[in-house]
């Protein structure tokens, strides 16, 4: 079945070299190349609204949101950062001046007369980030200490930003995910039995009482902080040693455990007990898959420290005073902590936010036509009212 749109490829280049490599190929050697895709419907062809769609890591040119857009008339552009499916050395930092490019490319070779960020799942707090900068330039170097000038990229503010099925961010997202039990980074096996939650013979088991829960966080964030203490020591031995190792690959076992996710009670919402969006959580706790499994000691730190990186979502919630957010909340998401949009909400800035909530919508909107056609509806009213509703030109 053909689609009611079609899919330009969309690439651009910068002769930007990284001083490690950081992606595997041909495209990696030769400067930065970013991949895309708009999605136009057929008849149209330039001058309007685009929709952008940027995750800092994976490409969303097939998943339900943008498709569905684009099949209701709209430019959609997906346009993937430099690491397409594949963040174990990504820098968020540079994700940053990747959706910068497409803005860019948006408004001076598209035509577009209003550019709207859609942040979903981890692009949302992208989105936050980027529009922060845009606003409110301040990134001069990564948290390992290495230049990379957001601050003076010239960074354009989009005209709208929707933050939809998002999180705070990968960092604070991670913490609450990584399984405090672990003891030796380097012997998974050795474990923590008090909080091995995922154990035939776990000693708590839900319901999980308050104490427990909060006991497990610290454990949380302890690790988080460990991983970061000895990433900030390996590359000072790196730096001292002043030989051609300039960066290190480690792994990071068992990034995939959450009370929430076999307690229900846990900061409840309409999500399916004993699962998560990828699966059974014991099994993919333990799986290739899992957040930050494979990383570099500057990525940890750009992306997975909860110290470090400069992703926090509601530190750039505050830092955007101006123009126009909505938030999109689905309320059995199994992905994004109940707990976040609304501390998203209350942290943002600008007079002009907006709060929606689709009852029963999980993540991914997977079998779910309904839940997904609300989502568009809302999407446009909002956009409408606003006059970032602009008709392509035919």
């Amino acid at each position: 079945m053909s689609e009611p749109f079609e899919r330009i490829a969309v690439i651009l280049h910068s002769d930007e070299q990284p001083a490690a490599r950081e992606t595997y190929g041909f495209t990696g050697g030769h400067g930065v190349v970013l991949e895309g895709q708009l999605l136009r419907p057929h008849g149209t062809r330039s001058g309007g609204t685009v929709f952008i769609f940027q995750h800092p890591t994976t490409t969303l040119n097939l998943l339900p949101l943008p498709t569905a857009l684009a099949a209701r008339g709209h430019h959609v552009l997906c346009g993937a950062s430099r690491y397409p499916k594949n963040d174990a050395a990504l820098i968020l930092e540079k994700t940053v001046l990747d959706l910068g490019s497409w803005v860019r490319w948006a408004r001076e070779v598209g035509g577009y007369d209003r550019v709207v960020l859609v942040g979903w799942s981890g692009g949302g707090a992208l989105s936050l980030l980027y529009q922060a900068e845009a606003l409110d330039p301040s990134i001069t170097h990564t948290p390992a200490g290495d230049p990379v000038d957001v601050a003076g990229a010239g960074l354009k503010p989009a005209d709208g930003v929707i933050f939809i099925a998002a999180h705070l961010s990968r960092a604070e997202t991670l913490t609450e995910w990584i399984d405090p039990s672990v003891l030796d980074e380097a012997d998974p096996g050795t474990r923590d039995r008090t909080f091995d939650i995922y154990a035939d013979d776990a000693p708590h088991t839900p319901p999980y009482d308050a104490d427990f829960v909060a006991e497990f966080r610290e454990a949380q964030r302890a690790r988080n902080r460990r991983i970061s203490r000895w990433a900030l020591e390996q590359l000072a031995v790196l730096r001292d040693a002043g030989g051609p190792e300039q960066e290190r690959p480690f792994l990071v076992h068992r990034t995939m455990c959450d009370v929430r996710w076999l307690d229900p009670a846990v900061d409840p919402n309409d999500r399916k007990p004993n699962w998560c969006y990828l699966g059974d959580p014991r099994t993919v706790n333990v799986g290739p898959v899992g957040l930050a499994r494979y990383t570099t000691l500057r990525s940890w730190l750009s992306q997975w420290s909860l110290d470090h990186s400069a992703g926090s979502g509601a530190r750039n919630a505050a830092r955007i005073t101006e123009g126009p957010v909505l938030q999109i909340e689905n309320s059995a998401d199994d992905a994004v902590p109940a707990t976040h949009n609304p501390i998203v909400r209350e942290a943002l800035a600008t007079p002009d936010k907006s709060y929606e909530i689709i009852a029963g919508a999980t993540h991914y909107y997977v079998g779910q036509p309904d839940h997904l056609r609300t989502c568009t509806e809302i999407i446009e009213n909002w956009a409408s009212e606003r006059d970032l509703l602009i008709p392509a030109r035919p």
